[in-house]
């Protein structure tokens, strides 16, 4: 098969409504399939005021808003009737599904009806969610739940070896292939950094700019980041937060670390010039899958401090381009900042390490294996009808 006998039917939950990385991968991914010759139609919940334009057809699905604080966020209510009648004018002959949701359960079961190949992939560990909104004892049943899903795919596409081990550990039997990332090489580079910006924002520049980039939700460690800013004040290591981004944990987190820069959300060159622009980046989360902000810093010429979990452990030599530390260790994580801050030589060294290594992380090459997955999928079932 050629990639110009696809037609794809991808189905996410959230495509371009809220940005972030997960569906700026699936539309980079969109780009290329379509430059490719496939033909692709997205099924995705939508807002009237989308984070940004869409590429490719773009399909409205029913959906409702999550309660509380995540409001921003939305759930798709499966397959309704209008949806059934356009997904079968597309007459896909494979549906790709990026989110364990509603909606992605019902396109699971309408491509296994009708004996349509299918491809699930990993973007976001939520069952490592319910442990910072206070319901950390139901993770075991999301990962069972988690399992049964990803087992219900012909194939599953992970962004990380270390996200490949973690489903093996699952039981989840389905063969699995790597889906990594890339990144703009024009965009992050050393050559962005700006100290005019920085001191446009009140960083002097003999302080140490500690960088934090991504949404300010909770489970991306702000807690952790917080306490470990308290620690190296009481060490009277001198530095400054400076966060890049927005969320709805902004105010909460402005209160547990004070004296903290808020530059809001960036894109965009202006993005470029922010990361650029720190001096550490520090990524506590433990739930990322591959941790496109820490491929981004590296590009950048940042060191990075991160967790020892999924994703981060797949990026960083430790001690080569940045420091590996116990997920919880606000202790450790002190240490590694101290370190850095201490010896400029150090941080030199490892920016530069950090740098060549991103260099190998190329869009087309990462989405140009999905694509392969597609075919060698769509050949193996035309060896093997079901």
């Amino acid at each position: 098969m050629k990639p110009t006998e696809l037609r794809v039917a991808l189905f996410s939950g959230n495509y371009n409504y809220v940005r972030d990385g997960a569906n700026q991968a699936l539309n980079l991914l969109v780009g290329h399939l379509l430059a490719q010759g496939a033909a692709v139609r997205i099924y995705s919940p939508t807002t009237a005021t989308p984070a940004f334009a869409p590429i490719g057809d773009l399909v409205s699905v029913p959906a409702l808003a999550l309660p509380g604080e995540r409001g921003e966020y939305k759930i798709g209510l499966g397959l309704r009737a209008r949806t059934r009648r356009d997904l079968a004018d597309f007459a896909p002959n494979i549906i790709h599904v990026s989110a364990p949701d509603m909606l992605g359960h019902a396109a699971l079961t309408y491509a296994r009806r009708r004996g349509i190949a299918s491809v699930a992939s990993l973007h976001t560990r939520f069952e490592t969610y319910l442990r910072y909104y206070g319901v950390g004892f139901a993770e075991p049943m999301i990962e069972r739940l988690l399992k049964r899903f990803y087992n219900r795919a012909d194939r599953v596409l992970v962004p990380s070896p270390s996200i490949r081990t973690l489903l093996h550990q699952w039981g989840v039997t389905t063969g699995i292939a790597i889906w990594s990332r890339g990144i703009d090489h024009d965009r992050f580079h050393p050559t962005r950094r700006s100290l005019d910006w920085r001191r446009s924002l009140g960083i002097a520049d003999d302080e140490i700019a500690l960088g934090f980039l991504g949404r300010l939700v909770k489970e991306k460690g702000l807690g952790i980041f917080a306490d470990v800013t308290a620690e190296l004040r009481r060490r009277g290591v001198r530095h400054k937060v400076l966060v890049v981004g927005k969320g709805p944990a902004q105010s909460w987190f402005a209160e547990q670390a004070p004296g903290a820069v808020f530059a809001g959300f960036q894109s965009g060159d202006e993005l470029g010039r922010a990361v650029a622009s720190m001096d550490i980046f520090f990524n506590p989360s433990v739930t990322e899958t591959f941790g496109n902000v820490t491929t981004e810093a590296m590009a950048a010429g940042v060191p990075v401090v991160a967790a020892r979990a999924t994703g981060a452990v797949d990026l960083i030599a430790d001690g080569v381009d940045g420091y590996l530390v116990a997920p919880t260790d606000v202790a450790g994580y002190a240490d590694a900042i101290e370190r850095i801050v201490a010896d400029s030589d150090l941080m030199r060294r490892l920016g530069e390490s950090g740098h060549a290594k991103a260099a190998s992380y190329r869009w087309d090459t990462a989405n140009q294996a999905v694509l392969d997955t597609y075919l060698d999928l769509m050949k193996n079932r035309a060896r093997c009808p079901s």
